[in-house]
């Protein structure tokens, strides 16, 4: 286990590309906007599905 760690952490520091600040702070707000927009747009297709399915309910109660 303490083997696994030391290799982890020696991977980390000296194998990894981490990105800048700026860099880091620009894919945040990517990724903050499209996750912002798929939740939109899955609430838009609950939404209809849930207004087609009242409709089907009310038709064949009908």
């Amino acid at each position: 286990m303490v083997n696994y760690i030391t290799e982890s952490y020696n991977e980390l520091k000296n194998h990894v590309t981490w990105p800048t600040w700026a860099e880091a702070q620009k894919l945040t707000v990517i990724v903050a906007v499209f996750s912002i927009l798929l939740a939109l747009a899955v609430w838009g297709v609950d939404s209809v599905f849930s207004k087609v399915v009242g409709l089907y309910f009310e038709w064949i109660k009908s």
